[in-house]
């Protein structure tokens, strides 16, 4: 990957997550529908080094020190993640012509993380099976990530005329 490859894959990462972000800020002032705790996510990741992947009740657990900044900063960061991988499968093209359907189906794919990996390491159960609202779970993690797909391409569009990336 050359240097302006990276920088659009970091920036359609950050715009993509800044995006999701906006969506669930929609859904909790609009429908009361809260978002994910990003304090928690930091609680869970800063819990690792000492053994702790798998949690009875992630806010059950001890607080962190530092749990919301590590929360925010690897939400962001694991959004860029997402943005380098998705560029490095898609056609070499896509940040020239970005076309939203790879985006858009990227984007779903991801949802298999929050499902499968962070519901349940919070305590939460696989596809947030032990939460109050199983279907309101599953249907906001589907659609938060179809709504990250949709930043990928809107970002890769946005940015496309300010700068070209060579294929």
């Amino acid at each position: 990957m050359d240097a302006q490859a990276i920088l659009g894959a970091t920036v359609i990462g950050l715009g993509a997550t800044l995006l999701t972000d906006l969506w669930n800020l929609c859904l909790k002032v609009f429908l009361g529908i809260p978002s994910l705790n990003f304090c928690l996510l930091g609680r869970w990741l800063l819990h690792m080094p000492g053994g702790a992947s798998m949690h009875k009740s992630i806010a059950a657990a001890s607080g962190k020190r530092f749990e919301c900044m590590v929360g925010r900063t690897a939400h962001y960061s694991i959004g860029i993640v997402l943005a380098f991988a998705f560029t490095a499968i898609v056609p070499g093209g896509w940040l020239v012509l970005p076309t939203l359907l790879p985006a858009l189906l990227y984007g779903i794919a991801t949802v298999v993380f929050p499902l499968f990996i962070m519901q349940p390491a919070f305590g939460l159960g696989i596809a947030g099976v032990q939460t109050p609202k199983p279907v309101q779970t599953r249907l906001k993690s589907l659609m938060t990530h179809t709504v990250f797909g949709f930043g990928l391409w809107g970002c890769a569009v946005a940015i496309n005329p300010v700068w070209q990336v060579r294929p």
